[in-house]
This record gives structure tokens, C-alpha cells and sequence, in this order.
């Protein structure tokens, strides 16, 4: 291809010059045909092929190429046809004796020709959309995987986000009534992927079936929703775009916070900040064009939505609940019995019939047992001898006076003293342990070692008035007899005496 100068002094000397084409070709040592071309553009207009190229070797098995490409289409994007292994297959298979550069050539250009190709959207205010995308950062001293909800509104592009230690159905409902919330309104209608948290199952005819926790979520705030096509995340490219501008802006380099609810107080905080920027194709900046958003959205019910996974099921025979794959404990009361489990992001309720029977901390490992001692107490009351192996009680952070006092009720009662120290455990159940260890406490110091003087003034704190005990019945150890010794005793210390 000859350069642009070239095309300059070959149409200037023509042109302006009056040289003929013959004269042009033999001053500037190019062909005739040549300087006509240049003469007919002003600049090189590069290759062009009056027809397709030959392929001897190829043109005969470019039907077979098409039909694995297309059968690609319905497998695994991981396990599909490479160039390489097209080429193969066509000279083991069907005796190709041509070379790999040009399947190489032809399987590329054929992908690039069936691109998608997608249109450009306009996005009215007031609509959403939803996804979650995945981090890695440190929670209280320990790495895991951050699971975040974002929800992006996309004419404004503002949007919110919030991180959970997994991506589960009741993060998700969180994630909405927060961002919700943080909005000051509901959006008209929300964009999803299939995701399962919202879709049962997708019908034969493309109709999606929600599951009964999405159709609730969604009766409560009245919102439409919009389900993308399966397998296509451009369907919902805006929050796609939040997904990895969060990540690469505000998880990285890796957060460390104390709790998630740190970490999301400061997530908070960046979505607040990047509403003062203009972004490109805009004058106005994230804020202002957010106004129409929220004058678009409809007001927030009275209440919000309970954020939780309900599951029914029963106690087992160690008054253990199992939900999602961990044993929380219940009052041995209910051992058996059928109860509700009510899983929040942050806590497990368990309830019977109108009542909450127990209240844990979610735990997020697996086949972990969470207990509530003082779930078991009424048991080991009537099973003091399981008391130095109760599951329930390993890792009991009690007060040292507890343990004083456990040594002197046994001490003095033997295992009566056990039972009685469980029945002073159980005040546990109905007072402040700030009240009952303060009267432990007392006790010792009185030396009043006994159940009824522990409730005692337990109740005496409470009521802030004086205690009354008669110190003569709550001896610390029983009492000792002294005698006098006899002379002929000291005689078995001496050496050679006979006993």
C-alpha cells in the first residue's frame, strides 16, 4: 500500500499539473492503473476483495465446523469445542489435511459474526434493579467471602449496597426493605435474574413460577417485577455495572471491619459520597438527577416486611431445632414438640403456638450446636449427675464466685449440693445475672452457702432493703469435732513401737 504523500504528489501533478496518466506513471515508477486508482481517492482506501476468498482445503468442511459450533450453543460455556479441538476432530475424524491456522481463522471470524449485538436503553425514573455479587474480606480477625445486594436505579444511577456472610433468602428480603428504606421509597418495578431465592421453577412456556418468601416480598410492597432472559446478565447491565464498580471501588484492597454491621455503615457512607458525582454524557450529577427517582417511587408501607425465612419442623429427644444445617436449643419443656424457626440474617427465633421459646445468634458454620443453658437447666436439676458433662454448659463464661460456691455446697452436701447449686443457676432464668452474682457473692462473704439465702438476697438487692438470715444455718463445711488427744497415741511415732 503506498502512503499518503505519494497519493498528494501523484493527483497534485496531475490534477493541478495537467500530466497525463503515462507521464505520472513513468515520473513516479508506479503502474498506470496504480496512479489511476489514486487519482480516484484522495487517501489510500486500503484492501478490498472483489470476492470471497478460496479455501480448497477448508470449503468442504465448513458445514461440519458450523454444526459443532451450534451445537456448542445448548452445552457448558467451559465445555466447549476450542479451534484447536475442532481441528482435531476434522483430521482424526473426517481426514482434514489442511494446517490449524485456518480453522483458527474461520472459527474466529464466524464467532465474531454471531455476536449478539444488543440496543441501547433508556431507563425512565422510578425502576430498578437487583443482584448480588461476591467479595472476599475480614470479619472480626477472620477471612470469608462477602455475599452484597445491590440495588441500582438506573436512570440516576444511584444505588445501594449491603454485604451478608452468605446469599440467602433471608439476606435477600433484608437487602430490599434496607435499600428500600435508604431510598425512601419502593421503586415501580425490579429487575431480576432467575435467581431461586425469587423463581420456583420456569415453565415451559417461559412463565416463571416465584417462590411463596418472593410473591410475600412482594404483595407487601406492591412492586412489579421483571424477569430477565436465563443466562443473559446484559438483560440487567446497569446493577451488572454496579456489581463490579462496588468491588473494584470499595472492596478493594480487601475490607477488614469488625462486624458486617460495621462494614455496612461504611458501605453506606460510599454510596452517600458517590451521589456528588457527574459521571460521562452527564451535566447534572448522581443526586440531582436522583430527585426524579424518588418523586417516581411509591411511599413506603407502614410497616416494613419481616426479613425471615419461616421453617416448621420439630424439637429433637436434646431439645436441638436444626435449621440450615446447625441445632439450636430449645427450653427442654419442648423436646418433641412442633416449632416454628423464624431464620433472620442476624438471629434464629423459635417460637410455639403465639410464643417465642428462643432467641440465638445465626450462626453461618456448619453443623454447629448454638446453646442456651439455661435450656437446660430444669433436666439437670433432675439429672445432677450429668452436670460435669452437659454440652450445654462447656463454655459457660459464669463468674469465678460460682465455681466457689459449687466447691462448698458439695462439700457440705455431697450431691445434694449439686442440685442445689443447679436450683441457684436457675434464678438465672428469671433474674439479671447481674443481680444473682452479686448475691453469690454476698453469700460467700456472709457465709451463708445455700439456695434459699442466694434468692434471698437476690430479692433483698432488688427491693434495695436489708437482708435477714440467720447465719446459724448456713455453716460454710459441716461442723468439725475436736477431741482431746491420748498420750499413748504420740507412742506409735516413736522408732520400734509397736501399733
Amino acid at each position: 500500500m503506498y502512503a499518503v504523500d505519494l497519493y498528494g504528489r501523484v493527483r497534485l501533478a496531475c490534477h493541478v499539473g495537467g500530466m497525463s496518466k503515462s507521464e505520472a506513471a513513468r515520473m513516479f515508477g508506479i503502474d498506470r492503473k496504480t496512479v489511476a486508482k489514486i487519482l480516484k481517492h484522495s487517501v489510500p482506501p486500503g484492501y478490498r476483495r472483489s470476492k470471497p476468498p478460496v479455501r480448497p482445503k477448508l470449503d468442504p468442511f465448513i458445514p461440519i465446523i458450523d454444526q459443532i459450533l451450534e451445537d456448542d450453543k445448548g452445552q457448558l460455556a467451559k465445555q466447549r469445542h476450542t479451534a484447536t479441538r475442532i481441528f482435531e476432530r476434522l483430521r482424526d475424524e473426517h481426514g482434514f489435511t489442511g494446517k490449524l491456522t485456518i480453522v483458527t481463522d474461520y472459527v474466529r471470524e464466524r464467532k465474531r459474526r454471531t455476536r449478539e449485538v444488543f440496543v441501547p436503553l433508556a431507563h425512565p425514573p422510578g425502576h430498578a434493579q437487583v443482584d448480588f455479587g461476591e467479595a472476599v474480606g475480614v470479619i472480626g480477625g477472620a477471612r470469608r467471602k462477602l455475599h452484597y445486594l445491590a440495588m441500582a436505579l438506573p436512570h440516576s444511577d444511584a444505588f445501594f449496597i449491603k454485604a451478608y456472610p452468605a446469599e440467602t433468602t433471608e439476606a435477600f428480603c433484608d437487602g430490599h426493605v434496607s435499600a428500600f428504606a435508604f431510598f425512601g421509597g419502593v421503586p415501580l418495578s425490579i429487575l431480576y435474574d432467575n435467581t431461586i431465592i425469587a423463581v420456583a421453577k420456569i415453565l415451559g412456556d417461559g412463565t416463571r413460577k416465584r417462590t411463596r418468601i418472593f410473591s410475600e416480598l412482594q404483595s407487601h410492597y406492591l412492586f412489579e417485577d421483571r424477569l430477565g432472559r436465563p443466562g443473559k446478565g446484559n438483560d440487567k447491565g446497569n446493577v451488572e455495572g454496579v456489581i463490579g464498580f462496588g468491588r473494584r471501588n470499595f472492596l478493594v484492597p480487601m475490607p477488614r471491619f469488625e462486624s458486617f454491621e460495621a462494614l455496612n455503615a461504611w458501605l453506606e457512607e460510599q454510596c452517600l459520597r458517590r451521589q456528588d458525582a457527574v459521571l460521562r454524557g452527564h451535566t447534572e450529577t448522581i443526586g440531582a438527577r436522583l430527585m426524579r427517582d424518588l418523586d417516581a417511587l411509591m411511599p413506603l408501607p407502614a410497616v416494613p416486611y419481616d426479613a425471615c425465612e419461616k421453617v416448621s419442623t420439630r424439637a429433637t429427644s436434646i431439645s436441638m431445632v436444626r435449621y440450615r444445617c446447625n441445632d439450636y436449643s430449645v427450653p427442654v419443656g419442648y423436646a418433641h414438640h412442633e416449632v416454628q424457626v423464624r431464620g433472620y440474617v442476624g438471629e434464629v427465633v423459635i417460637g410455639a403456638g403465639a410464643e417465642v421459646i428462643a432467641r440465638h445468634r445465626r450462626s453461618y458454620e456448619k453443623a454447629d450446636m448454638v446453646f442456651d443453658p439455661l435450656h437446660f437447666l430444669p433436666l439437670l436439676e433432675q439429672k445432677v449427675g450429668a452436670l460435669d458433662q452437659a454440652a450445654p454448659l462447656q463454655g459457660w463464661n459464669l463468674p469465678v464466685e460460682f465455681a466457689t460456691l459449687r466447691r462448698l455446697l458439695e462439700a457440705r452436701m455431697g450431691k445434694p449440693g449439686k442440685r442445689e447449686y443447679v436450683q441457684v443457676l436457675r434464678l438465672l432464668e428469671i433474674f439479671e445475672m447481674e443481680h444473682v452474682h452479686g448475691a453469690v457473692r454476698q453469700a460467700l462473704d456472709l457465709g451463708a452457702i445455700g439456695y434459699d439465702a442466694i434468692k434471698h438476697l437476690v430479692l433483698c438487692r432488688i427491693e434495695r432493703r436489708p437482708p435477714r438470715l440467720d447465719l446459724d444455718i448456713y455453716p460454710y463445711l459441716p461442723r468439725a469435732r475436736v477431741e482431746a488427744t491420748k498420750p499413748a497415741s504420740y507412742m506409735s511415732l516413736m522408732p520400734g513401737a509397736t501399733t
